[in-house]
């Protein structure tokens, strides 16, 4: 609770910023020389408010001609205001993105300015990234919409070793195993498996794209857009039917329904579940906040913290596998002139948000677990236990299976978010849910 305690005036601060920066962004205007920023920043993430001076400070202080007027949201309010401002056609001048999924809006409608020529008309910027960070088919828009910064894995298994040994445990490597460690942890007032389920994305992106690659198989997505399978198909259906499964069997408690993304994190960090499941980007909450020094999980309790992929299920297609996808970035808005001024401050500001120095700093504060600049030394950073853990997840997995709402449309995977709520409250059947989210997929299909 102190780590909260700490935490709570330096949030309301931030949030009191949040509203100035909003207010200014709506009376500039876009000829008076300034960018308009849309910025995603979760002020449960440690080392937050070192963002404010590590990134966008110190990119004033480099291009002090470049006035940069930001607007910090997270999470669905983020979502909400980029539609509407797409909607507007008010979209800030540059803004945070993903590959495809959550952005499909600004990829599909093109409304984010192609990258290539900007970056080709610098002489070895792509020997700089990762081959997949500037390919455009890994994009929603089939172009390089924005400057990704990593490769994130949206699924990892948060494992903690000292509550397990204290029941006589150890990790579980199959779910029969886990299954039989929901008495015993039980016992002892400890959950089996935490998970923010209240904010409707968590299941589908953290658990249930890796549960449906596991029962579908590589590639299954693309069998259902190409026509050839369905998500009425027994693969998906059985997929579903895990869900429910490990509601049934206590694996899941019903609690997670109405635990939030922001509480999920104190209640590992006090040991009150064994395992968590969550993104690989969800380090960055437990280490060591330097502006208060405090972690929610101290360095010499991170040790004790194991980071894989979910124990192997019966009757999968494949184990060992997670889902992830070509990381968040950073693009500009498509309205902006070729070759303007604008544009060129615009392209400034997207190389320092995506480039080295902040791929570095978002390494260090476990911001992100493997980076898209090639050339930064992850051994000679100082690192803790658990950032440490996270980039060895590779070396856990076989197979990356795609992350739903990184592939379909929000048309689709909103009535999969809801259906597998409504999974764990017993108020659909697997089948039901593969239904509605078949009928979402034919009618989005049928107004494109």
């Amino acid at each position: 609770m102190q780590f909260y305690q700490t935490k709570w005036p330096l949030i309301l601060g931030l949030a009191m910023t949040v509203v100035v920066l909003a207010g200014c962004a709506k009376k500039e205007s876009a000829d008076d020389g300034s960018l308009r920023v849309l910025n995603y920043l979760d002020l449960t993430f440690a080392n937050s408010s070192d963002e404010i001076e590590t990134v966008w400070e110190a990119f004033n202080k480099a291009h002090p001609d470049i006035k940069v007027v930001r607007e910090d949201l997270f999470n669905e309010p983020y979502h909400n205001k980029v539609e509407a401002y797409a909607a507007a056609g008010q979209l800030p001048d540059v803004l945070y993105a993903w590959p495809s999924g959550r952005s499909t809006t600004l990829h599909t409608q093109k409304l984010l300015k192609d990258l290539t020529p900007l970056a080709r008309n610098e002489p070895g910027f792509a020997n700089d990234y990762l081959p997949l960070a500037l390919d455009p088919s890994a994009q929603g828009g089939g172009y390089v919409a924005i400057l990704p910064r990593a490769v994130t894995s949206s699924h990892a298994f948060y494992v903690n070793t000292e509550v397990l040994a204290a029941a006589g445990l150890t990790p579980a490597q199959t779910y029969a195993e886990l299954k039989a460690q929901v008495p015993v942890l039980r016992a002892k007032g400890i959950d089996t498996v935490l998970m923010a389920n209240q904010e409707s994305w968590v299941m589908q992106s953290c658990l249930f794209s890796l549960v449906a690659g596991r029962f579908g198989g590589e590639g299954w997505e693309k069998a259902i857009l190409s026509g050839s399978a369905k998500f009425t198909d027994p693969a998906f259906v059985d997929a579903l039917a895990f869900i429910k499964t490990m509601y049934d069997d206590g694996a899941l408690s019903k609690a997670t329904l109405s635990t939030d993304y922001g509480s999920v994190v104190g209640q590992f960090g006090t040991g009150k579940g064994a395992y968590l499941i969550d993104g690989d980007w969800r380090v960055g909450a437990f280490i060591t906040d330097t502006s208060t020094g405090q972690a929610v999980i101290p360095p010499v309790l991170q040790e004790k913290i194991l980071i894989t992929v979910f124990p192997d299920i019966p009757n999968a297609k494949l184990n060992k596998s997670t889902s992830g996808i070509l990381g968040t970035g950073w693009g500009i808005n498509a309205d902006i002139p070729a070759g303007s001024d604008r544009e060129k401050a615009a392209w400034e500001l997207v190389k320092w948000l995506s480039g080295k120095e902040i791929q570095t700093w978002l390494l260090e504060t476990g911001g992100i677990a493997t980076p898209t600049v090639t050339s930064i030394d992850v051994g000679s950073l100082a690192l803790e236990p658990m950032q440490k853990t996270i980039t060895n997840l590779a070396s856990q997995y076989t197979t990356m299976t795609a992350v739903i709402d990184g592939v379909f449309h929000s048309d689709v995977f909103n009535p999969l978010n809801d259906g597998l709520q409504e999974l764990g409250l017993g108020s659909k059947t697997p089948q039901q849910v593969a239904a509605d989210v078949q009928k979402a997929f034919d009618a989005w299909q049928a107004a494109q």
